[in-house]
């Protein structure tokens, strides 16, 4: 799950009802100290990404359904300490470092998560809603004892994000039926023996166009290519270097919006994973967990914001796609931890 950027303007908009577009509203400070499900999400003031050729055919604007109750978890699986309470907590400070003991219980997590995640891929068919997701997901995630992270997260409702077309991230599961030719992000992070594991998957719906299938497929190499730059001493800035690098290639936009972050005992702390191109300061260390959840769009890299405080669009209705592991580092390279 996401969190957005700090300290940055981000735009409001009014979710898209059936039968009438959304309205951009006033734009003001949003200090962001969490990330909320999905990446870090930081209020964007430019828009860029020109995909020269090959525009994904025009869909419906993205509409919002009716968001059902939360779904019950059972009292003996453990919460996080979060759930409760509807304030975002803060970014933790604290570097996510492990011992031998610790990776065993990291592994678990998002062994959990990442097979959790591609069984709700088998669900993305037309007609079926993301409600119906939702709850499919949060009965395999208590069914292992887990607790689905996203649920009461700063006071999101739902067990899973999912993020269809124009929705960059953040997506609140409700009654839309997914449609032949869409696509869609599936954001799953589970709580498992006090540990997060984090994971998601851009999936299509249908007969997909070739464009929208070229975005997808560049969107999860670049998540590949910044993994590969990834080992003990190696500077977090390359991350970014490297997914812009193949994203301008193909002419696709990198949002600055949202960016990855430390996971494991706490679901979001330092370190910042961001993924374009900068100048942040850092080295990676032996033994430390984190996040990488690059979102490429077509056209524009600016977020509209909906007024339910998560759903995060692109401000001109161009498609966006993501992708995320939760990695290790090592000596000499990174483990992918959520492989199913």
């Amino acid at each position: 799950m996401a969190i957005r950027v700090p300290s940055m303007e981000l735009h409001r908009s009014a979710p898209l009802l059936p039968g009438g577009r959304g309205k951009t509203c006033l734009r003001k400070p949003f200090l962001v100290q969490a990330k909320r499900s999905g990446g870090l999400e930081k209020a964007n003031t430019r828009s860029r990404g020109t995909q020269s050729s090959g525009q994904p055919k025009k869909s419906a604007p993205l509409t919002r359904g009716t968001v059902s109750a939360p779904l019950p978890v059972p009292g003996n699986i453990p919460r996080p300490p979060y759930v409760g309470t509807n304030d975002v907590p803060e970014i933790a400070k604290e570097i996510q470092m492990h011992d031998k003991e610790s990776i065993v219980h990291m592994r678990a997590a998002c062994e959990l998560a990442s097979c959790v995640l591609e069984y709700a891929g088998t669900l993305v068919k037309p007609s079926v809603t993301t409600d119906e997701i939702d709850k499919a997901v949060h009965k395999m995630i208590i069914d292992a004892g887990a607790y689905p992270s996203p649920l009461g997260y700063g006071g999101f409702p739902k067990s899973v994000c999912t993020s269809v077309n124009e929705c960059m991230c953040h997506g609140i599961p409700d009654s839309r039926e997914l449609q032949d030719g869409d696509i869609i992000n599936i954001d799953v992070t589970v709580y498992l023996n006090g540990y997060h594991g984090d994971t998601s998957k851009t999936f299509f719906c249908g007969e997909v166009d070739e464009a929208s299938k070229r975005l997808v497929k560049v969107t999860e190499e670049c998540l590949l290519r910044g993994i590969s730059t990834c080992k003990h001493g190696t500077s977090f800035k390359k991350i970014g270097r490297r997914i812009s690098e193949h994203a301008e290639r193909h002419g696709f936009g990198v949002v600055e919006c949202f960016v990855g972050h430390g996971v494991g005992r706490v679901f979001h702390s330092e370190p910042i994973i961001y993924h374009q191109r900068n100048n942040k300061p850092g080295q990676m260390v032996e033994g430390q967990t984190f996040t990488i959840e690059p979102i490429l769009s077509t056209r524009s890299i600016d977020c509209d914001l909906w007024d339910d405080g998560w759903t995060a669009v692109t401000t001109d209705g161009s498609l966006a796609a993501q992708f995320e592991h939760t990695i290790l580092i090592t000596r000499t390279g990174a483990e992918i931890l959520t492989k199913c």
